[in-house]
Formats: structure tokens, sequence, C-alpha cells
């Protein structure tokens, strides 16, 4: 395959193609494996090669992408400093070896970034952040400010205090809760083949690509094989599983061929890869889910404005509520009910109903002198809420 010289194709003159998912997403999470980014006979980080993915992120950038990236390598760089041999490790020393090569890791992003002038941000993950409410609310809240400053997050898992029992196992799924989080409408699985086979390819002659996954069928998870990579805690069992979280968060996935340079640039000009299609858009996805799957633990009666507000696609804002009733805590759930008592929207609050009733009615500009803090604008912000 030619390599592209540049790393995003811009050419209005290209002929027409059918739309690509990558290029036309506003926000991507890229997932990089160890077995991409690590060289397996000496341990270190294939700087040309990351390179080149980086230039791809760039010129992302330069097509008004927001651009995540969830990136393995720790370990394995961990190792090498410790000298410790090939094979597994015990806890002990995974822990010491993600210490270390975490530094490394991220020293090799941040020194590619700036040949950019661009800034890079470490976040370290352990499934307690995602799954425990009010600190998934808090990586949000960092991740979507991080994308608002033009730094562009690497993401990784803290394997530096997670334990086998509790932690995401590998990056795959960890990518996919993180798009899920950000609301992103693309998720790239940088992989070592072009996609998801009928069969495992480097065994069966006969095996084809899928190019098209609509639902995460028994069929569709029978085609997964297992892992072939010293590095990599994956394959693509765990490719499925992330798809079927990204599917049900309305996100777009793809799962395409990254050993090579500028894979990025070879997705975004359309060369072979598995598209997995969720049926809705991830803001339509998570307001279902608002809607549906959580129980309110308060409510907010609002004026006949903020109706029309809402019903304009707009924020709520205290100035247009009346009263608040009931115990809750920021993140929760609550019903939005106008003068008459009708039930016409439910939404993530975004603060605890003992400051949410002393901004009632309040414009922003009085909530510092009145919270002893600046906190958002909106009680509800129109992403968190969902009209019934």
């Amino acid at each position: 395959m030619s390599h592209p010289s540049s790393p995003l194709p811009h050419d209005s003159a290209m002929a027409p193609r059918p739309v690509n998912p990558f290029t036309t997403a506003k926000r991507v999470v890229i997932k990089i494996g160890s077995a991409l980014l690590i060289d397996g006979e000496r341990n270190e980080i294939r700087q040309t090669w990351l390179r080149t993915v980086l230039e791809d992120v760039v010129a992302c950038r330069a097509n008004g992408q927001q651009i995540l990236i969830v990136s393995s390598g720790a370990i394995a760089l961990g190792r090498r400093v410790l000298g410790l041999p090939q094979g597994p490790l015990r806890l002990e020393e995974r822990q010491a070896s993600a210490a270390c090569g975490q530094v490394r890791l991220a020293h090799a992003y941040q020194e590619e970034l700036a040949r950019h002038s661009l800034g890079g941000a470490q976040v370290l993950l352990t499934p307690f952040d995602t799954e425990e409410w009010k600190s998934y609310l808090n990586v949000r809240a960092t991740l979507r400010n991080l994308l608002g400053f033009n730094v562009i997050p690497v993401i990784n898992e803290n394997d530096t205090v997670t334990t086998p029992m509790r932690r995401f196992g590998d990056n795959d799924r960890l990518a996919a809760r993180v798009a899920a989080m950000v609301e992103a409408d693309c998720l790239v699985l940088l992989s070592d083949i072009d996609g998801l086979f009928t069969a495992n390819p480097r065994i069966d002659p006969k095996a084809t690509l899928v190019p098209e996954v609509f639902a995460m069928t028994p069929e569709i998870m029978a085609m997964a094989g297992e892992s072939a990579s010293v590095f990599s805690s994956g394959g693509m069992v765990t490719k499925l599983e992330a798809a079927r979280i990204a599917l049900k968060a309305g996100c777009t996935m793809a799962i395409t061929r990254g050993d090579i340079p500028h894979p990025l640039a070879h997705l975004a000009q359309g060369k072979p890869c598995t598209w997995f299609l969720p049926s809705v858009s991830p803001v339509a996805a998570r307001k279902i889910w608002i809607a549906g799957s959580l129980n309110p633990r308060g409510s907010l009666r609002i004026d006949a404005g903020a109706v029309q507000a809402l019903d304009n696609g707009k924020s709520l804002l205290p100035v247009g509520v009346t009263s608040v009733v009931g115990e809750f805590s920021r993140g929760d759930a609550v019903r939005v009910v106008t003068a008459q008592g009708n039930e016409i929207a439910r939404g993530l609050i975004a603060y605890g109903s003992d400051d949410a009733k002393r901004i009632v009615g309040r414009r922003s500009d009085e909530f510092e002198s009145l919270l002893g803090y600046t906190g958002a604008e909106e009680l509800i912000h129109r992403d968190d809420l969902a009209l019934l």
C-alpha cells in the first residue's frame, strides 16, 4: 500500500465517494495499543511511526476535529527500565513497570506534539472513574475542558494502582467508555489487520473482511479470534466488546489497520476497514438514557419563558426556575415541571439541591456572591436534558 504524501486529503477536486464517518466526525477517540506502539525486539517506542500518527492528528485538528488518544504502552516500556524479562508479571512488578513506563510514554507524546506547538495532557483512569457517578462527572468535565483549551488528552489505565479484580483489562474497552463519556462521534481502534473478518485470516484463506456492522449479533461475536501479540492484552474479542459499548452510546466505531505510517490518513481516504454503525447519534443516545434509565431525585418548577426556551433547544437557566423540590446532588437526574405541575423534561442537574435553591430566579453574575464560587451558568445544560 502506498502512503499518502500528506496526512489527510484536503483536495476538493477529489472524486466523489460515500460519506466517511471518520472525516465527518467532530469528536474522535483514537486507541493505540502496545503491539503497534512498542518495538517488540527492543522494547522501545516506534517513534517514527508515532510521529506519522500525530501528524494525522494535527491534520484532523486542522479540519476542525477534536481528538482524544487512548494509548497503551506504559507497562511494556517500564519493564525494560526495570530489566524484567518477557512473560507474565506479578502484580507488584506490573504496577512498578506502569509507574516507570508512564513517564516515558507521556514524554514521547509530548515530544511529538511539541513539534506542532501543541500541548498534551496525561489522564490516568480506573474503572471507578467511569462507574462511580461523581467521579464520572469530574473526569468528563476535565476532558471537555482540555478539549476546550485545544489540548490533546492522552489517556491510559492507571495500572500503578489497579488490581486484577478492578481494572479494565484492555484499552479497547477503556477507549469505548471514554468515547461514551465525552459523546464522541467516532472511535477508531488501530489494529494489525484491516478489520473484522468472517474468520481468522491468518488461518482461513477464505476469510473475508466485514465492511459494516449494524448490530452485535451472536454471529458477529463468533467471528472474534484470539490475541496473537505478546504485548496486546486484548484481541478481536475485546474490540467487539468495545463496539457493543460504542454502539449503545451512539458512537460510530472503526477497526482499521494501524501498523503502517499515517494510518488515520488511510482511514480518511476510504481504505479497507470495518465500520460499526449505530442507529442513533451520541446526543440522542444520551438523551434516551437520561429520559428512561435514571430515577429522578427531585424536581424543578419552571415558568412559561423557560418552557419556551427548552422547546427552542436552550439550556435551563436558574432565572427561569421558580422552585426546587427534593434533596439531590450534582449530577443526579431531576424532573422539570411546568407551573401546572406537568413533567416536560428530565435532566442531570449541575448543582446540589442546597446550592440550586440559593440561585433559582437569579442571574449568573450573582452566583459568586450567593454561593461563594462561580459555577456553571446552567442548572441543566441542553446536552444533559431530555424533553418528554
